[in-house]
This record gives structure tokens, sequence and C-alpha cells, in this order.
């Protein structure tokens, strides 16, 4: 349902704004946690319900002024309902009870618009939830609402598409809130719902969460099915968490991990995962750990970012790790070269043909002729007709992460260093710069880390909050870690989360009055 036409709605039948019950008013919901909510629902503090109608009065009120949200779910307020009648028969508790979910507008959802941020498919609605949402709700999740993207997946600057326009960073809202899960970024971070879901092809999870101060994790690849979800490159893409807390990150997770038949790189995963991830959420987890700084990712760095960065290797040796710096990667910057495939358009159209099955979008043809409402979509759709193969070098064939030689080559050259200094994980600042303007984005777009390792080697990479500029701009610290070690990295990040505290909520205006 559209989101005004579904506030406006909901104002007139329940009592929005200031016929707001005082029960609902009661709940403060700047930071709220999954374990304080579920503390909350079983002392009967509140209920899913009065939680999920406090959450779309905080949307109605404030994000007029920062787009984040596409799309309201309008059975939003029944799976409450049902969720509370079910912990009152039961007693009971899943694993993800009554959290109100963000979920990115590429990610099917039953009965909700799927748009990728796109005029081609703004009247698309799947019939079906991706494989990895009907686990979140089976595990209790509520889908609250979609999140504007930048359009395709395109852009890691900013977040603009067709069919919702621009998202601004609730943190200044000059600023971009990074792509292309801004909108889910935005959104979390303004405290818009509990937990939030983004898709990462080279920076998407983890930009946005450094410049929204969120922990975003992108996965070890074949970690967590991609089906129906709208790819951008299939190879590079992972699923994960956007969320203000590693805890909650992980335990939603958790949740997704699995072996899918239909995205057959999970197969790779099969005795590698873990059932519980929460027990790796050890507050004294970087003793005796070793560290290592990657410096060939700070050469040019902005003055206050790079501040902040050498804080956070302080902090890191007096939360008790071991700090080799710098190490050093033989051929680093050969390595990275040549990695990117040009796969849009067939993994695209792989998607059209299963998902959306409409005779009149079957083809990247078809969705440039149907067009866009942003000239920097329109000219990658054309550059993606253009190009095919890795470029660069448009001869060599493109693999998966376990099969491609260049893949496996960059991989075995960064984990070998690991092995030889017994390293537990490698750090640098997700961004070397804070969030440009969106009215200079392109100009300003600069130190994007999250792009150069882990979509190509395969390899997991976290960000974790590690401070502010000093005109309030978040910044990001991220570790990379060995295939399949999100246990580790887990219990790294959360220590240094809960060493450092950094995380803090954007200073957005009071809600409107009526």
């Amino acid at each position: 349902m559209n989101k005004n036409l579904f506030l406006a709605l909901i104002g007139v039948l329940i009592g929005f704004g200031c016929q707001t019950s005082q029960e609902e008013k009661a709940i403060q919901l700047s930071e709220l946690s999954i374990s304080e909510i579920h503390e909350a629902y079983l002392s009967g503090d509140y209920t899913a319900e009065q939680l999920t109608r406090a959450y779309l009065g905080r949307i109605d009120s404030l994000d007029e002024r920062i787009n984040s949200i596409s799309v309201i779910n309008g059975e939003a307020l029944n799976q409450a309902k049902a969720l509370d009648q079910e912990l009152k028969n039961t007693g009971k508790l899943r694993p993800l009870h009554g959290i109100p979910l963000i979920v990115k507008d590429n990610i099917n959802t039953k009965g909700l618009p799927t748009t990728a941020g796109s005029l081609a498919l703004k009247d698309f609605i799947p019939d079906e939830d991706a494989p990895i949402i009907a686990k979140l709700v089976d595990a209790g999740a509520i889908i609250l609402a979609k999140s504007n993207m930048a359009e395709w997946a395109f852009s890691p600057m900013h977040s603009e598409s067709s069919t919702f326009g621009t998202t601004r960073n609730p943190y200044n809202l000059d600023h971009v809130p990074a792509g292309s899960s801004g909108g889910t970024g935005a959104a979390v971070a303004a405290n818009f719902g509990t937990v939030g879901l983004g898709t990462d092809t080279g920076n998407s999870i983890r930009g946005p969460s450094s410049h929204n101060a969120l922990v975003g994790f992108r996965t070890t690849l074949g970690l967590i099915s991609r089906t129906g979800i709208v790819p951008l490159y299939l190879r590079n893409d992972v699923v994960g968490p956007m969320c203000r807390t590693v805890e909650d990150a992980t335990r939603v997770m958790e949740v997704m991990v699995g072996i899918d038949p239909k995205d057959p790189l999970t197969e790779y995963s099969k005795g590698k995962t873990e059932v519980d991830y929460q027990q790796f959420l050890v507050k004294s987890g970087l003793e005796n750990a070793r560290i290592g700084v990657l410096r060939e990712l700070t050469e040019d760095m902005d003055s206050e970012i790079s501040g902040l960065f050498e804080k956070a290797i302080l902090d890191l040796e007096s939360l008790g790790a071991e700090v080799i710096d710098p190490i050093v990667i033989p051929n680093f910057s050969e390595l990275r070269q040549n990695q990117w495939c040009a796969t849009f358009q067939e993994d695209l159209e792989a998607f059209l043909s299963e998902y959306v099955k409409n005779d009149s979008i079957q083809t990247l043809e078809d969705i440039i002729r149907i067009g866009s409402n942003a000239q920097f979509a329109i000219d990658r759709l054309k550059m993606m007709a253009g190009n095919s193969g890795r470029w660069g070098l448009e001869a060599e064939d493109c693999g998966n992460v376990y099969e491609d030689p260049r893949r496996i080559a960059f991989r075995e050259a960064i984990e070998a260093v690991m092995d030889s200094l017994q390293l537990d994980a490698i750090v640098y600042p997700s961004w070397n710069y804070p969030a440009a303007r969106i009215e200079r984005f392109q100009e300003e777009y600069r130190g994007d880390n999250s792009q150069i390792i882990s979509p190509h080697t395969g390899q997991p990479a976290f960000t974790v909050p590690m401070g502010f500029t000093n005109n309030d701009l978040p910044a990001g610290l991220q570790f990379l870690g060995r295939m399949y070690s999100e246990p580790t990295l887990i219990r790294l990040i959360y220590a240094y989360e809960q060493g450092t505290k950094h995380r803090k909520p954007p200073k957005i205006s009071e809600p409107r009055k009526e």
C-alpha cells in the first residue's frame, strides 16, 4: 500500500498523532533492541501491536524529511496482533517475535511491491516471499515497511530512485546516506524500525551502515540465500542485516543462515555454519586477538576520519588486542585489478523470467525503453547494455568466488598473510571520507573501501561505528575475516562495540504537531 495513503487511513481509523494512546506514547522507541522488546513483551509493558503502531507513528511524523520508507505493509498490525495472541496462548517467544523489520525494496515480499526503485518494476508485487523473508517471518519478524534504495542498486554513492526519490542522511539532511541500501540505513538509524535488511554487491550494506552509525554484516558468499532478490551482479551479491547493535545484527543473521537449493552457492556452506551465533557475543572478545592494519587502504584520507581510525587502533589495543601495523599483502595493487564482471543483463533477465513474468518486461532493452526519472540510472542502464564479461579483460571468463582463478588468487594472498601472522581479522576504515553532500555526491564520493576486497574474495566483512566527525557525520571501522569466520568477527566487533559505545541516534527534530 502507498505509504502516505496508508498512514492517512490508519490515522483516521485508529488515531495516530495527537490521538495516540497513553500506552503507545510511553514506548521509548529510540535505540530499542530486540532483547529489550522481548523483555517488555514478557513483562506486559507493551504489545507487538502497540510497538508497531508507535513505529508507524514515528515514520508518519519524521520520514517526510528523510524519505527512507517507500511502502508501508498494510498487514503489519494484523501480523502484530496474531503474534500477541500467540504469546498469550503459549507464553513463548519466537527468535524475532514481534520485531518490526525494514526491508530493502529489491527483496521479494509477498503482497508488497518490489520495485528496485525502478519504473519498470513499480507495479511488480511478488506472490511469494524470498526464502530469507520466509525464514524471518517464521522467526516472528513483522515486515513493517520497504525502504527506498538507489535505482537497480547501481549507486554506492547515493540513494535515489525513480519510484520514491532521494533519501537523506538523518544525521545531516544535506548529505547522502550512501547507496544503494541508503533507505534501510537511514530508517534504522532514525529508529523507524528495530532492525533492517540491505543487499551488498560492492558496498551497499557496509557503506550506508558506516554513514548512518550502524552495524552492517556482509557475510561470506554462500552463507545466506540470495533467491528472490533483484540482482545487480549475482556473483557478488549478498543480503544481510543493518542494525543499531552487533547483538541485533547477529540475531537477524542467525535466522537467515542455511542452504537453499535454488541458490547453488549456498551448498558451499555445508558443514561450515553454526546454529547458535549468539554464543560469540563475548565482551572480552578482543583479549589476545591479533588484528592487522591494512595501511594500503588509508593512503588518501580525510583528517578527521584518520583521527578516528588511529583512535580505533588504540582502542583495540586497550581492549586486549595485539595490533600488527602495518601488514602488507604481496601484489595487492595488482590482485585487486580486473575483478569486476558485468553480469547485470544476464542476472536481471533471469529474475524477470522467474518472478516478474510480464511479456512487456523481459529484457534489459525493455527496461531501457521504459526509462527512468534519474539520469544517473539511465546512464548506468546504457552502460550495462553495452558491456558484458570482465571489465578490462572481456575475453576472460567470469566465475563464482569458489571457481574463478582471479578471485581465488586474491583471497589466497590475503588469507596467507593472515595465516603467517596468525591474524584474527584485518581492519581499515569503511570510508576514508565523510558522507558527501547530496548536491555534489559524484565529485565528493571518495574513499569507499568496501568495494575493494570482500565482494571479490567472498570473505566476510563487518562494519561497526567508530565515531563521528565534528559536524556529526558517522564513520565506520571495518573488520575483514577468513571465509566463514563470522563467529570470530562477531566476537571481535562485539567487544569493540561494547568497549567504545560509539553509536548514538541522529538529532532529528521533534515529531510535527497536528
